[in-house]
């Protein structure tokens, strides 16, 4: 380093010492961008400027990164640790090319690999991005853009706590080296490669350029859909059509969203304030490959669960604080009140009423906003499910939203669309006392601005909150996997309503819910109000409750219920204690030790928390039912059993195990069950071990309530075969009230409408509905595995049906 860079750093260190207070992305690079850290490393910057490195140096210092300013020396030879990817520009001129010195340092460690083959240097490109504002786009500014002097000051002081730090993956010289060689051309080629590399990274960070709301109205005005909407509307009601137009102008307004960058950084400093005030910690996980997708130019969808209205503003905040853009929101009406709506709408929100049906103009004007967004290369997020789930499960899906995105992309976008499912879940959810009193029957609270104050009145510890980021669905490919000649159904004019749509897009949302629970975040709060609810009385001794947490545990690390599902790194010891402090159990001590249990009102409230992860533990629950009620079984036995039930369950809880695999999982869990000492298996038999029986018997409560339920439906199919649909929902739902009742099951979903009707269909696409034998079949297992009290009250119901 020369005396006069050594200078200029000395006056520019304070400088960067009190303004840059960035954000690094991600939080730990050397665990997500799998740095080794006893390689070399170089450093990549997209523009010459002592301000970038030094910021660079101050995160790079406090992450425990090798010292950007500090020379790298490879046998023998010394040389600069970073590079610049272009030059410096100018007050007078703004020349971004390419500095011969970086070509001269690509070729020179590309050399160093030719005489080195053991030898291999981490190229790390890092981004410092001074703000994020995307501008508008009336003035075309280029994404990755170059500061001079005067400019990269006033950034640093205006925008310095707005900065953002990237560390992307890393590249190896190695590599490059092996396969593409190491002459001049190659470090020229690595050059340009990088520099598009850090355009597009500005551009996932920021965003595309934003329009101004009055211009973006004439534009979709102008719209062919939305012109022939308008002569729809004029010929059908014969109003003329000054008065459509003003009408179609009314609802774009209503509709469209009026994104802020400035309300955002504000929300941000709000935001944060928030979650440490009513948060423990936020734990993100999967969020690399999301800012891949980003990167790579993907239009992304966010689909994440619902479970409460701070959905919204986390998975907003998140994604700004993962460096990625927030995205536009689907949000129903019910939220765009004063001073709520203002603010949402701000924040990104664009409005959808609850249904477009009979109302042509506004389904119109819909798709042409969303399918905008989309050509513009704008995220979006929406709620499958259409609202907030009650009981804590996943609803099932609702699909319009689905079938446009398709319908957006049969417009011919050209870049590719991806679904990525976000599951999102808290140790408390605010609103889950309400939840359980509009599941007993009580008048659903119209939001307003009363209800925000009120609730903002209860901010309290919250425990902590998670979103796990699912795997991806490819829109294109699966479109390719599922209707390969769909490309030929593209039309510019978004008037394609093919065929196959329908049942395509019930797939499609299939596959997002049955991803959404893959991604299944499991917890202390989760875990030990499964196990508690298990329990007849809601209660266990402490050694009893950490012994079956320590199941829990077990089977989720040796039998993984998916590759995005995450389990808590604590020990059952820990996570007991952890539940304890949030202040939902009840702890009295004897002299024999602690026990800890739940009151009534909140074992009702602590089955929306077991809700959320029922659907890791079914199937172990389910083999755990089976061998308590048969006491010994064979393994063949075993899964059959298994595989006559599974469907009903796979389709109520959106389990993601396919039926070709099923036997092979089962055989997993045998195993597991068997490591942990709860089964014993002996002349090709399964049978239970007496000294651990309570840990097996609770494991296989936590689905005999679901058990339950079917059993009332398919007794009363078999018992009343000339029983109609609505007969059957009804009546199912009036016994499972009463068997609830009588045998203290407090679980709202127990006897929820929409959980039977959607029992009711999933046994008519099984065809159990059309085959007596089947269903008679069905009807003697299910029987079997409850208990002789519950079976009995069962029985005597249905004979009282008329």
């Amino acid at each position: 380093m020369s005396s006069r860079q050594s200078m200029v750093h000395s006056l520019l260190k304070l400088p960067v010492r009190l303004f840059a207070k960035g954000t690094v992305v991600p939080a730990d690079p050397v665990k997500d961008n799998q740095i080794d850290r006893h390689k070399p490393v170089v450093y990549a910057l997209p523009f010459q400027s002592d301000i970038d490195l030094l910021t660079l140096k101050k995160h790079t210092d406090r992450l425990g990164l090798p010292d950007p300013l500090h020379p790298l020396t490879v046998n023998g030879k010394s040389l600069a640790r970073y590079v610049f990817i272009a030059s410096r520009p100018t007050v007078l001129q703004n020349d971004n090319h390419i500095p011969g010195e970086s070509i001269h340092l690509f070729s020179e460690l590309l050399s160093l690999h030719q005489q080195d083959p053991t030898l291999d240097i981490q190229l790390i490109p890092a981004t410092v991005l001074w703000g994020r504002k995307p501008g508008k786009q009336s003035k075309h500014k280029a994404y990755l853009e170059s500061m001079n002097g005067p400019q990269k000051a006033k950034a640093l002081i205006f925008s310095g706590r707005d900065c953002l730090v990237r560390f992307s993956p890393v590249v190896s010289l190695r590599y490059m080296a092996d396969h593409h060689g190491t002459d001049s051309a190659i470090a020229h080629k690595l050059a340009r490669v990088a520099r598009i590399h850090f355009s597009r990274q500005k551009l996932a960070a920021s965003g595309p350029s934003l329009p101004e709301r009055q211009v973006l109205f004439q534009q979709l005005m102008q719209s062919a859909s939305i012109r022939h909407a308008i002569d729809e509307e004029v010929k059908s009601k014969q109003l003329p059509r000054e008065k459509v137009q003003r009408e179609a102008l009314k609802i774009l307004d209503e509709i469209a969203a009026d994104f802020s960058y400035s309300l955002i950084k504000k929300s941000d400093r709000i935001l944060g304030w928030l979650w440490n005030r009513i948060y423990q910690g936020l734990i993100i996980n999967n969020a690399a490959s999301v800012r891949k997708l980003a990167q790579d130019g993907h239009e992304i969808v966010y689909v994440p669960c619902h479970r409460s209205h701070m959905d919204y503003l986390l998975l907003s905040y998140v994604l700004y604080h993962e460096g990625m853009v927030p995205p536009h929101i689907a949000a129903g009406i019910n939220l765009n009140f004063f001073p709520a709506g203002p603010l949402f709408r701000r924040a990104g929100a664009f409005f959808i009423r609850r249904s477009f049906k009979g109302n042509k103009l506004y389904s119109a004007i819909f798709r042409e906003y969303l399918a905008d967004l989309f050509a513009k290369g704008y995220p979006v997020e929406y709620f499958s499910e259409g609202g907030r789930s009650r009981t804590g499960r996943l609803l099932p899906a609702k699909t319009g939203m689905l079938a446009m995105t398709i319908q957006a992309l049969l417009r011919g976008l050209n870049r590719p669309v991806t679904l990525v499912p976000v599951y999102i879940g808290y140790e408390h959810v605010m609103e889950v006392s309400t939840y359980a009193k509009e599941l007993r029957g009580k008048q659903k609270e119209k939001e307003n601005a009363g209800l925000v104050i009120k609730t903002i009145r209860k901010l309290r510890n919250f425990g902590k909150g998670y979103v796990n980021f699912g795997e991806p669905v490819s829109l294109n490919q699966f479109l390719h996997d599922h209707v390969p000649e769909w490309t030929q159904d593209i039309d510019k004019l978004g008037n394609v309503r093919p065929s196959w749509l329908s049942p395509v897009v019930n797939q499609l949302a299939n596959k997002m819910m049955t991803h959404i629970n893959d991604a299944a975040a499991t917890n202390a709060l989760t875990l030990c109000a499964t196990a508690i609810l298990a329990s007849r009385q809601r209660s266990l001794s402490r050694e009893n409750l950490v012994r079956q947490i320590e199941c829990y545990l077990d089977i989720f690390k040796n039998v993984p219920y998916s590759s995005t599902f995450t389990v808590p790194d604590d020990n059952a010891e820990s996570l007991v204690r952890h539940a304890e402090s949030l202040n939902k159990f009840m702890v009295d001590a004897d002299s024999m030790g602690e026990i800890i249990s739940l009151d009534r009102k909140q074992s009702v409230l602590m089955t929306y928390y077991r809700n959320n992860i029922i659907h890791i533990l079914a199937l172990p629950s389910l083999i755990a039912q089976i061998l308590i009620r048969h006491q010994s079984v064979s393994a063949t036995q075993l899964c059959q059993y298994v595989r006559i039930i599974y469907p009903l369950i796979q389709h109520e809880l959106s389990l993601s195990c396919p039926e070709d695999k099923l036997d092979e999982t089962v055989n997993r869990y045998i195993q597991e069950l068997r490591r942990q000492d709860l089964i014993q298996c002996r002349d090709n038999k399964i049978a239970l071990n007496p000294a651990k029986i309570q840990v097996l018997m609770l494991l296989g409560r936590t689905i005999s309530e679901t058990l339950q339920r079917y059993a009332i439906t398919v007794s009363l199919m078999v018992r009343r075969p000339e029983m109609d649909k609505n007969q059957l929902e009804q009546n199912s739902q009036e016994i499972a009230r009463r068997l609830g009742r009588l045998h203290g099951i407090n679980a709202p979903e127990f006897f929820d409408k929409s959980v039977f009707a959607s029992l009711m269909y999933t046994l008519r696409q099984k065809h159990y509905l059309d085959q007596a034998d089947l269903c008679a079949e069905l009807s003697e297992l299910l029987t079997t595995l409850l208990y002789p009290e519950v079976r009995l009250t069962i029985q005597e119901s249905i004979y009282r049906v008329e």
